[in-house]
């Protein structure tokens, strides 16, 4: 373990008795022995001054001097108020674009370093205050030389040692979860701490992001759904990244909206058919779309259309994900329990001993309290809950490729009920789903399936040929025989000399003695130089 690393404990350690947050938690309705936990810690039995904070500010302030990995945490946590207190989400939510900048020298120096250039040679204006501030990176306004008006996005400093030491203790932690806890494994802790890793050093990386908004701009060209702004190539590096500057509302700046007329439940319904489009559809979807991200365009408010920032962590579904996904669904808000356990069997998500009428019963016990109430007041949230209840019992593994859209998922209804608490999250995604399995099986694109196996045939026939092949000339391909190997020539030779030397020795001796070579009794010396000879002479 680096020394990074522990002393990185040693900060979390300290943040959580500045901002007591073991106050907090120990407030929660815990078992007795989790209690019992706070009788044993050293800083509680020292007397500590009243913090005047509320716990919501100590929180938000807590996970802001922790870094990234912490930040995004609360940025998560912010969309979901059906989980928590009011006060507590209103003061997360200023993590999602309101964490204290870094000082702007420090990136005008990295913005002309990664440009190799002036600042005042690249834009005929730059807005040296920040004009939003997230966990990874945070922006300025300028105006390029050309004209446009852009943001300029420049990446933190110093991030990449601390979010390294963040993950050792995770990777860590995942690891002792597995080892001691049975139902840890089924999470694959330690796979989707590795996930996590890489989505996010993949964020520190701004050409990424640029590729991710490129290529996400370029699946909704001319829709009234979504825009996504343009990014400018020529100035985009791994810690800068220039793109066009969007004007609009921010999707949690409720009063604005409504004093411009904005149809929410249309506003509401488009973002689950936004999800949905990008989930199956493209299978390339925005995976961090938290409220700081997300806005409203004010051109045409009874047409309300999204504006998507910041792509730097994006998903995607295999087509096999994709189908199980959409089954799964299906089945489920039918109540088709039978199906859903079925498909999770098929899907390798359980394991296949797994008894399909035991598993059943206990997907209806779980969930058929849940479809008591209108589809309207059913959580996606609660209902995963449930649903991890039952896998304890039946080994159900949580899928590392599904953690992103999983989180994405619950951004969004937390995001939907908000806009409009009435939204009905199965109603309108049930017709999209509908009309894309339908197409799944149109003719068009059966078509283009049969075309695509068309264009195997040539690497069809050559594997055919070389199947044929082996086939036909089974040991064509096997390795000479291995007549010695490299590490026992030099021993069989060195114990063949032993044995000549020895034969000779035992004739001579043989001889001497008055005794013919041909006797029965001079065999041993001749088996010794025939062996000794072989021995040395062999290949």
């Amino acid at each position: 373990m680096s020394l990074l690393a522990v002393r990185r404990l040693f900060r979390i350690q300290r943040v959580v008795i500045r901002y007591r947050l073991d106050d907090l938690l120990f407030a929660l309705p815990l078992p007795w022995w989790l209690l019992a936990v706070r009788f044993v810690l050293p800083w509680r039995w020292l007397p500590r001054r009243k913090n005047e904070l509320s716990r919501g500010a100590r929180l938000r302030l807590a996970l802001q001097d922790l870094g990234p990995i912490f930040i995004k945490f609360g940025q998560l946590l912010s969309t979901r108020r059906d989980l928590l207190p009011e006060d507590v989400a209103d003061e997360l939510m200023m993590l999602q674009d309101r964490v204290p900048p870094f000082d702007s020298a420090k990136a005008v120096a990295l913005i002309e370093s990664q440009l190799g250039a002036k600042i005042s040679e690249v834009f005929s204006r730059f807005d040296v205050a920040p004009l939003a501030s997230a966990s990874v990176a945070q922006v300025h306004a300028a105006r390029l030389k050309t004209g446009e008006e852009v943001v300029v996005k420049v990446v933190r400093p110093g991030l990449k040692p601390i979010i390294g030491s963040d993950l050792a203790w995770l990777f860590i932690l995942a690891k002792i979860a597995e080892r001691v806890s049975a139902d840890a494994r089924l999470l694959h802790p330690v796979d989707v701490v590795a996930d996590y890793e890489k989505t996010i050093y993949d964020e520190l990386d701004l050409l990424r992001e640029a590729a991710n908004s490129s290529q996400l701009r370029r699946n909704f060209e001319g829709s009234t759904m979504l825009y996504v702004p343009q990014v400018y190539w020529d100035w985009c590096r791994p810690k800068v990244l220039v793109m066009e500057r969007i004007y609009g509302v921010q999707v949690t700046d409720l009063a604005t909206l409504a004093d411009q007329r904005t149809d929410m439940k249309k506003l509401a319904e488009r973002g689950v058919e936004l999800f949905f489009t990008q989930v199956f559809r493209d299978s390339f979807f925005h995976a961090d779309m938290h409220p700081g991200n997300i806005f409203v365009s004010t051109v045409t408010p009874w047409d309300p259309q999204y504006i998507a920032i910041d792509c730097g962590i994006v998903g995607s579904l295999t087509p096999e994900d994709q189908d199980y996904l959409a089954r799964n669904l299906f089945a489920f808000f039918k109540r088709d329990y039978r199906r859903v356990a079925q498909l999770h069997i098929d899907s390798g998500w359980v394991p296949a001993e797994t008894k399909l009428n035991e598993f059943e019963a206990a997907i209806r016990t779980v969930c058929e309290p849940i479809f008591e109430k209108p589809l309207k007041d059913i959580s996606f949230g609660q209902v995963l809950m449930r649903l991890f209840q039952t896998a304890r019992r039946f080994n159900m593994e949580v899928q590392p490729q599904l953690v992103l859209l999983q989180k994405t998922l619950l951004n969004i209804e937390g995001l939907g009920r908000q806009l409009y608490p009435e939204l009905d999250l199965w109603a309108t995604a049930q017709p999209f789903l509908e009309r894309w399995m339908r197409e799944r099986v149109s003719p068009k694109t059966l078509l283009g399936n049969l075309q695509s196996q068309v264009e195997q045939i040539p690497h069809l026939a050559n594997m055919t040929r070389d199947l044929l092949e082996r086939l036909s000339q089974p040991h064509r391909h096997d390795p000479p025989p291995p007549y010695r190997r490299d590490g026992d020539h030099w021993a069989l030779r060195l114990l063949g000399a032993g044995l000549l030397a020895g034969g000779v020795l035992l004739a001579i001796t043989h001889t001497q003695t008055g005794a013919a070579l041909n006797s029965l009794s001079a065999w041993p010396a001749l088996l010794m130089l025939v062996a000794g000879v072989y021995l040395v002479v062999r290949r």
